[in-house]
């Protein structure tokens, strides 16, 4: 059985589609990493898969459970963090903990303990009496988490969990993200930040227009660009490299070629310079980066 089985799902508002025809699945135990340019259909997809909304046509399904037909059972098996901290400010954490474990109808004792362990874990244990208006973004961020998985969800969904946050609290989050496929549960991510994505996903889905452009590994993504190194090279002054042949791609002041011939590309930059009378200012070689492979697919930057 999968995590999350998407099949046909498809949603608008007020005539546009939002999401339209996306099917795709999440394997259980696994990062899966969900992109797209801002407006793309990410935010819709994860309202219906977290019983938010329902699609207008499709099915999905969170560990079995169809999302529309069993959304109560779906829920109690899966756990949201949205990308702003909706815990209650004047309660205390510890409050906020203990309301989410009685929704979910955990004993009290079990809830304590449960509590006690994640507040340690994250570091915020000693302020467990404070109100939650009194913490800084990252305690409130990592509150949520806790307040996420104190239910032991089987399928978390992650939205943007480190935007905005100190780096104590980042590597905290990105470390416990970690440790939760370790211990098989199933995180369904969706973020910004590519370098994140790139370190923490076993795959990745792209989405634009309402459309699933594709589904792969991080790896294997960057060999689907045109090459699986890139070139770039800036000069003294600006130039028109489209005489080389290569289709480079101009960024800022610099000129990105994507290939599998890194030597051959090189020699030819190197004697367009030499015959335009120009310096080579800067010149690397590196494997595309997950960013590049977004805009590529996307036909845009990564709002």
């Amino acid at each position: 059985m999968e995590a999350i089985e998407v099949k046909v799902m498809s949603k608008s508002f007020n005539g546009i589609k939002a999401v339209d025809c996306v099917s795709f699945n999440v394997h259980r135990g696994e990062i899966f990493g969900f992109l797209g340019p801002n407006g793309a259909g990410k935010t819709t997809t994860v309202r219906i898969l977290t019983g938010v909304i329902k699609p207008d046509a499709g099915e999905a399904r969170v560990m079995g459970c169809d999302i529309v037909k069993d959304t109560q059972k779906a829920k109690e098996v899966l756990g949201v963090v949205p990308e702003t901290a909706n815990a209650y400010p004047d309660l205390k954490a510890w409050q906020n903990m203990m309301l989410i474990a009685s929704l979910y109808g955990i004993p009290r004792r079990e809830a304590e303990l449960r509590a006690a362990t994640l507040l340690k874990e994250f570091g915020i244990y000693e302020r467990r009496s404070s109100k939650v208006k009194g913490f800084s973004k990252g305690m409130k961020q990592r509150l949520m988490l806790c307040m996420a998985m104190i239910s032991d969800p089987e399928v978390l969904f992650l939205d943007e969990p480190t935007s905005g946050l100190d780096i104590q609290s980042a590597r905290l989050i990105r470390q416990k993200i970690k440790e939760l496929k370790e211990e098989r549960k199933t995180v369904f991510l969706t973020s910004h930040n590519m370098q994140e994505v790139n370190v923490l996903c076993d795959r990745v889905g792209i989405i634009n227009k309402g459309k699933m452009v594709i589904i792969d590994s991080p790896e294997n993504l960057r060999t689907r660009i045109g090459g699986s190194l890139a070139v770039e090279v800036k000069f003294d002054k600006a130039v028109d490299m489209s005489m080389l042949g290569f289709n480079p791609e101009r960024v800022g002041d610099n000129y990105k070629i994507y290939t599998t011939e890194p030597h051959e590309v090189i020699c030819s930059i190197v004697g367009f310079a030499t015959l335009n009378g120009l310096k080579i200012m800067g010149l690397n070689v590196q494997s595309p980066s997950l960013e590049d492979i977004f805009v590529k697919l996307t036909g845009g930057s990564n709002d």
